[in-house]
């Protein structure tokens, strides 16, 4: 069965500290799924590349300067919204410039990787967690 659904890009990133702890940021009230917990980033504007985008993104949200050198592509979720399906890469950044500051979130926090089952996130965001379980362990 086809669906007439339009493919939204959304490029994503797992920032993960000395510790192999991974940053989430809670949706601030007024968005869509407000109160969840996400990866930073953002959707891929026309003529961007994802790499160019949680550059831009990450220094919007967080305040911070990724070099794309600094983004390894982990994994990706592909998942069907009732208005649009979402396409979603995830890369792994571990070293930046700045320091985080919470911009446009509620609230961000560090978590190991196991701990990501313990929060309410946006179902797009599930499927990655055991690549990140997998990667940087429990």
């Amino acid at each position: 069965m086809t669906t007439s659904l339009k493919i939204t890009l959304v490029a994503a990133c797992a920032l993960v500290d000395k510790d192999n702890r991974v940053l989430v940021a809670q949706r601030p009230e007024g968005k869509a799924l407000a109160g969840l917990w996400e990866f930073p980033g953002g959707k891929v504007e026309a003529g961007e590349r994802p790499e160019e985008t949680l550059i831009r993104e990450l220094d919007e949200e967080l305040g911070i300067t990724v070099k794309e050198a600094c983004l390894a592509p982990l994994t990706f979720a592909s998942y069907p919204y009732e208005t649009f399906h979402l396409l979603m890469p995830l890369w792994i950044c571990r070293r930046w410039e700045g320091v985080i500051v919470q911009k446009e979130h509620k609230a961000l926090q560090w978590l190991r990787p196991a701990r990501l089952r313990d929060i309410p996130m946006p179902p797009a965001d599930e499927p990655l967690i055991p690549a990140l379980i997998d990667l940087l362990g429990p």
